[in-house]
């Protein structure tokens, strides 16, 4: 079954789709993947001499769905039904799964001179 959207007004006077996946998120096994704590990653960048930061533009949107789930994020407009192949703002599982894949990214930085909180990635050096 398709989720209902509606649109929002966006700060730029355009339109934001907002897809209600409350239903789909009911019925969605949780996938629990620690997120970081943001005052332990102040904690690393403390005593940095260089700073950098980094935001992934449209971070969700980089994360393709697994080929025959595109069903699952379906949603009706008056137009008709579309479905995504990117992983939608509002999924349950959408933040831990975005972490998990910029962590795996970074995987022998993280600790040494990179902090990761979503699509901000901050890069240092002592």
């Amino acid at each position: 079954m398709a989720a209902p959207c509606f649109y929002v007004n966006k700060a730029d006077g355009g339109l934001r789709l907002v897809v209600d996946y409350r239903k789909l998120n009911a019925i969605t096994k949780p996938y629990r993947f620690p997120m970081p704590v943001q005052t332990e990653l102040l904690e690393q960048l403390k005593d940095a001499k260089i700073f950098s930061k980094m935001d992934i533009r449209w971070g969700f949107n980089n994360i393709r769905i697994r080929e025959g789930d595109e069903w699952k994020t379906a949603f009706r407009t008056r137009w008709g039904t579309y479905e995504t192949l990117v992983m939608p703002f509002g999924i349950i599982n959408g933040p831990a799964y975005f972490q998990a894949y910029v962590n795996d990214i970074f995987k022998d930085l993280i600790g040494v001179n990179v902090v990761v909180y979503m699509d901000d990635t901050g890069l240092f050096q002592k």
